[in-house]
């Protein structure tokens, strides 16, 4: 196996109203209009050229405040250990978090997001859009997370937010 070194640098920073990661609701789907902002480095913003006309965007981002690695965990959702490739804990051995949030406004190298369930000050390390025809399928499988109802998943995948002012 290649264990070579790959290095990256933020591209920008992920502001949102999520300052306590224990309140942090675990996926985007359980943060419904919750507004934040990324603020791209000037040195990229030619980048985001025609990126308005996109309703939705991944954010990749590097899980900052994950202070370990582990390669079983269990999740909110379920009372069993996981490995972390079958979960999207942060704990994980690159620290790489993804989220799809709902692109509102461009203001210059601002991009003004909806949706957001990633802590503030997060470093962004790069950002796609979102294209159904590509990204949409048919016929999934979604593993463990298949016996976690709707209704506990609601529940849970808020954990204890409350709108900081």
């Amino acid at each position: 196996m290649n264990s070579e070194k790959i290095l990256f640098q933020s591209i920008g920073i992920i502001h949102s109203p999520h300052r306590v990661l224990a309140d942090i609701p675990i996926q985007p789907v359980f943060c419904n209009d919750i507004k934040g902002t990324v603020v791209l480095a000037y040195e990229f913003a030619e980048g985001l050229m025609d990126l308005h006309e996109f309703s939705h965007i991944f954010l990749f981002y590097y899980f900052h405040q994950s202070q370990k690695t582990c390669l079983h965990v269990k999740p909110f959702l379920s009372d069993q250990e996981h490995g972390i490739f079958a979960t999207r804990a942060p704990h994980r051995p690159n620290k790489l978090g993804m989220s799809l949030v709902r692109l509102t406004e461009i203001e210059g190298n601002v991009l003004h997001v909806k949706d957001i369930d990633i802590l503030d000050g997060t470093p962004l390390i790069d950002l796609k859009p979102y294209i159904q025809r590509f990204d949409s399928r048919e016929n999934v499988q979604s593993g463990w997370q298949v016996i976690v109802s709707d209704d506990t998943a609601s529940v849970q995948g808020l954990r204890n937010y409350k709108e900081q002012e």
